[in-house]
């Protein structure tokens, strides 16, 4: 039982508040946001008590949402009304962030007015939801499908050889044609690496977790077939089909999702919902199908002014064709360091010393496949020794891989039935994010 939902900024600004059973005063809100700030470290815990009030919250896009009660409630099924609620929005507002919230706030407070009914959950699917729902969502950024402006996160080919934006799922579902809205659906393989490389540069870790996630815009959609690899296998299986194995260790799906197909033609079937769901979650471990996409070449030493200088070489070992982007690499460097002068292989890379975090970070826009850059780093370190030089690394990777996935997942076909009246869009989108990549020196 759920006495109040609210929203706020990362600065605690009061974005939404609906009090549903008038049992604690409004001050919970100011009292919420001192207790999280107050709070050492970046990871608060996600519930915390005053007097007889239990505050369970989640942080999603820079927004605390909350939920209180003063009943012994499950925060297991709080959490989860929370991370629902967080996605029912993100679908009927097209994306989550301060501005969008303060722009729909008025179809926030309809959707908490349907979705709780005096403290009890009602429902949460947007299925149901549209029956009862009035308000339209106002868009912060009208969408164009030919507004290519921020490409980056997916890209994907289509039979016209077009790119679907990253925006362009990023609109509510109750979008009218009259807006832009379109028949569309979008079908993205977002798979997540966790790698470690040794000193030696042996690959001592490697896992991968994937998940396919659906968001529909189709007005009426009565069965959806995915077809992924034939030679797709669960297991260290008998291999299936004629071509290289594509071979994860668990699988798990959504109840919607409906499996007699899947064991003799590895078809998916579903009635999709409007609004976003994942269908299909995954994880490979300690394997990967083909070479880590990343190799480091350091090279660390002092030279006779007494300065520490780190020589950096980072290959790219992906396809000619693909390209890592948002690539940025922090090296833990020794306390005591001051100042930074870097020498970097291309003008469109930047780095900068934070003293804060004792790390240089290097960051690279766009990383061609089959290429290597390189930085040269020289610090200034107050006291630096030996043992000092030792603080250097482990160095870690973020990157995001468009058009990649690290396990070779690939969506085969995507078929409707029936077929849909008039145009419609269909869109299949890769990306692989590293997790967290870690290189030891």
């Amino acid at each position: 039982m759920i006495s109040q939902v609210f929203i706020l900024s990362s600065k605690g600004d009061h974005l939404i508040y609906k009090d549903f059973r008038g049992e604690a005063g409004s001050n919970v809100v100011s009292i919420f946001y001192e207790k999280v700030t107050a709070l050492t470290g970046d990871q608060p815990p996600v519930v915390m008590t005053h007097k007889d009030l239990h505050f369970v919250h989640i942080r999603q896009d820079g927004l605390y949402w909350v939920a209180t009660t003063t009943a012994d409630s499950s925060p297991f099924t709080v959490i989860e009304f929370l991370s629902r609620l967080t996605g029912l929005i993100k679908d009927y507002c097209g994306s989550l962030s301060e501005k969008s919230v303060q722009m729909n706030f008025a179809l926030i407070y309809e959707l908490l007015d349907e979705v709780v009914d005096y403290g009890y959950i009602q429902t949460t699917s947007s299925d149901v939801l549209k029956n009862f729902i009035q308000t339209e969502a106002v868009s912060s950024r009208p969408f164009s499908l030919f507004d290519l402006s921020n490409v980056g996160l997916f890209g994907a080919e289509t039979q016209q050889s077009k790119v679907a934006p990253s925006s362009a799922a990023t609109r509510p579902i109750q979008t009218s044609r009259e807006q832009g809205g379109k028949s569309e659906i979008f079908v993205d393989v977002i798979e997540r690496m966790s790698v470690v490389i040794g000193s030696n540069g042996v690959l001592m870790k490697a896992d991968v977790e994937g998940e396919i996630r659906v968001k529909c815009y189709m007005p009426s959609c009565s069965e959806m077939r995915i077809g992924l690899n034939e030679e797709f296998t669960i297991g260290k299986s008998q291999l299936r089909g004629y071509g290289a194995a594509v071979r994860v260790d668990e699988c798990s799906f959504h109840q919607a999702v409906r499996l007699d197909e899947f064991d003799s033609h590895r078809i998916l079937r579903l009635c999709p919902s409007q609004g976003e769901q994942t269908v299909m979650q995954y994880q490979l471990t300690d394997d990967l199908p083909s070479a880590p996409p990343f190799r480091l070449f350091p090279t660390i030493e002092r030279d006779s002014g007494g300065r520490l200088l780190m020589y950096l070489k980072l290959r790219c070992d992906l396809s000619p064709k693909s390209s890592a982007i948002n690539v940025s690499a922090t090296i833990p460097v020794p306390k005591g360091s001051v100042s930074l002068s870097q020498e970097l292989s291309s003008p469109d890379q930047s780095s900068e010393l934070q003293p804060q975090s004792r790390a240089v970070v290097w960051q690279i826009p766009r990383f061609p496949g089959g290429t290597q850059l390189s930085a040269l780093f020289k610090l200034e370190v107050t006291g630096l020794s030996s043992a000092s030089m030792l603080e250097v690394g482990p160095v870690g990777l973020s990157f995001e891989l468009p058009k990649f996935t690290a396990t070779g997942l690939q969506i085969r076909f995507l078929r409707l039935s029936p077929i849909q009246p008039g145009p419609s869009q269909r869109w299949v989108r890769y990306v692989t994010h590293s997790d967290s990549y870690t290189v030891r020196i």
